[in-house]
């Protein structure tokens, strides 16, 4: 990646944080600050030519929200995906509406893909 690519990827990474979704947000209120067991995570990451919602480098861990404009990307989700794995990260996805239905649900799992005990926050 050129620089100046570099330079355009944290550009858009901060307009994406300026301009993200409630799901986003509501999930950000609970990662920011470590506040999830002491877990780092980054919001907006850029990785190479994308940007992932939120990052946990200790965890080699990707963790994205999909909306109503991931209903006809399968084919580029799974090329995302597969270019992330094969950078050593793992890939967390949740819809939109199950944040905002069960955001409890969605930390678990987050826990638990960060090898955490959901109940301790302990590592396992």
């Amino acid at each position: 990646m050129s620089r100046n690519e570099a330079q355009q990827s944290v550009q858009r990474a901060r307009q994406l944080r300026k301009d993200s979704t409630f799901p986003e947000r509501l999930l950000w209120s609970r990662l920011r600050g470590s506040r999830l067991c002491g877990l780092k995570f980054r919001r907006q990451h850029p990785i190479d030519p994308y940007i992932v919602d939120f990052y946990c480098q200790e965890a080699s861990l990707a963790v994205e929200l999909d909306g109503d404009s991931h209903n006809d990307s399968a084919k580029q989700d799974q090329r995302r995906t597969e270019f992330l794995e094969g950078r050593g990260l793992r890939i967390l996805r949740f819809l939109n509406d199950d944040v905002l239905r069960d955001i409890d649900s969605a930390l678990t799992a987050i826990l638990i893909a960060c090898n955490r005990d959901p109940e301790t926050g302990a590592k396992k």
